[in-house]
């Protein structure tokens, strides 16, 4: 797994909490950073690839293990 800045870890919070919380961890950042999540909620998958899109955030990377879900975003 490439480097990341901060963790969150959503593991157990339900849509839309997942998402808040790490709109609320990226407003701390500065530009270029990358914020991990790890999440339990399967609607997260579609949730945090529907986040970049509208945020303009990258998303670097996807993944699922174990029944548990590992984000990348890279705030721009």
């Amino acid at each position: 797994m490439p480097n990341f800045d901060q963790e969150l870890d959503a593991s157990g919070l339900n849509c839309p909490l997942p998402i808040l919380r790490a709109k609320k961890a990226l407003a701390g950042m500065s530009e270029g950073q990358v914020l991990h999540i790890i999440a339990t909620d399967p609607g997260s998958v579609k949730d945090f690839d529907a986040f970049a899109k509208q945020t303009g955030n990258e998303l670097v990377e996807s993944k699922e293990d174990g029944g548990k879900f590992y984000f990348l975003l890279k705030k721009s």
